[in-house]
């Protein structure tokens, strides 16, 4: 295991640990990258004005920077630093944190009664992202569209994509280029009026953010559902728990979160020359942040490896610190909130279900299925 295969290893908490031991902030001559490990160095190297999303002379991945996707990808405020970052969040973020939970519960329990399939992949994959996009002010057919293009062009995020992956991420951001230009022309849901209004002055910024804001849901929320289920199968007290009291799907999200995040690691790129918890680093350094391992600090979480739904002081850096914190956070747990509960309600065959991680260099996010191969319901 190395501090990149360890994302979806099916227990990389020791291995992280030990990384702590060894240091908050290490160089690994292997991989030829910095490590942050400890809740310390991780919070940080993110805070750190000098630690950039991408590096300068790579500003989009060469594998998509003559395409659609790389058009996009270059706006996009999570990969950029400076007004291309400030002002498209200041635009999205408030919004996102004034949505009602209620229409969010009101939203996913609607597709759960009007859809006949009761697989798990859509509820985690593409139902957060319809739901964001039907928000927006989406019909539910186009969302249910919108929803699937988001996840073809979520693969051109990946260095692990093959060709043909990132030929269908072209291909969909060309789709949900057009489809956000007729939904801004007409702008019907108060969500959408708003960013657009406070986006006004960098209208180029616009689109781009759009799809986005709907690639973060896609991601984020499917690695909080499926982490929070696998939580469910492996404890069945925890189960019975949480089926008796509903309430305890909010601990038990913020708990999941914490203890086995979707996201486990990101990266950041020092632009100088820079002195980090007494460590000299180079500008071109690349630093690897173990976002799990900071949760599992016992600085930052006593009794760090113990999943506890009335842990006192949760800390978790999961969503991000400083700058680039994810405004996403609140919308991401009510619509993971509501998809739980409705699936709790239906009585899932927790038997049959299995599971392996999707390919990832970062995310820990599982695929299920019965045990005869097929989706999981």
């Amino acid at each position: 295991m190395d501090p990149i295969t360890a994302a979806t290893h099916p227990d990389p908490y020791p291995y992280y640990a030990s990384l702590r031991a060894q240091g908050g902030l290490t160089f690994d001559p292997h991989l030829k990258l910095w490590i942050a490990s400890s809740a310390e160095a991780v919070c940080a190297v993110l805070r750190h004005a000098d630690c950039h999303v991408r590096p300068a002379h790579e500003p989009v991945p060469k594998a998509i920077a003559d395409g659609p996707a790389g058009r996009v990808f270059g706006r996009l405020m999570r990969m950029n630093e400076g007004e291309r970052q400030r002002c498209p969040r200041a635009a999205i973020a408030p919004g996102l944190q004034d949505i009602d939970p209620q229409q969010v519960e009101a939203l996913v329990r609607a597709r759960f009664i009007t859809e006949d399939d009761v697989d798990l992949h859509p509820r985690q994959f593409i139902g957060p992202a319809s739901v964001v996009a039907t928000l927006l002010g989406f019909s539910p057919t186009q969302s249910h569209l919108v929803s699937e293009l988001t996840g073809d062009f979520v693969a051109c995020l990946s260095p692990l994509s093959q060709t043909t992956q990132l030929d269908a991420a072209h291909r969909a951001t060309e789709q949900l280029e057009m489809l956000f230009r007729e939904r801004i022309d007409t702008p019907d849901s108060p969500l959408l009026k708003r960013i657009c209004q406070d986006l006004a002055t960098d209208p180029d910024s616009l689109v781009p953010n759009l799809i986005g804001l709907l690639s973060q849901t896609y991601e984020a929320t499917a690695g909080l559902i499926g982490n929070a289920v696998l939580a469910l199968i492996r404890d069945p007290a925890l189960r019975r728990t949480v089926i008796a009291a509903p309430k305890q799907i909010s601990p038990l999200l913020a708990e999941v979160q914490r203890f086995d995040p979707g996201v486990q690691n990101t990266r950041r790129f020092v632009a100088a020359p820079s002195e980090i918890l007494g460590a000299t680093l180079n500008s071109g350094d690349v630093i690897l942040v173990l976002l799990a391992s900071a949760n599992r600090d016992p600085r930052l979480n006593p009794q760090p490896d113990d999943f506890l739904l009335d842990r006192s002081n949760r800390r978790s850096v999961s969503f991000g610190t400083g700058r680039h914190e994810c405004p996403g956070q609140t919308l991401a747990l009510s619509i993971a909130h509501a998809t739980l509960e409705a699936m709790l309600e239906r009585e899932p065959r927790w038997d049959r279900l299995t599971w392996s991680y999707r390919p990832s260099i970062n995310g820990r996010i599982p695929m299920f299925s019965d045990q005869s191969g097929t989706q999981a319901p």
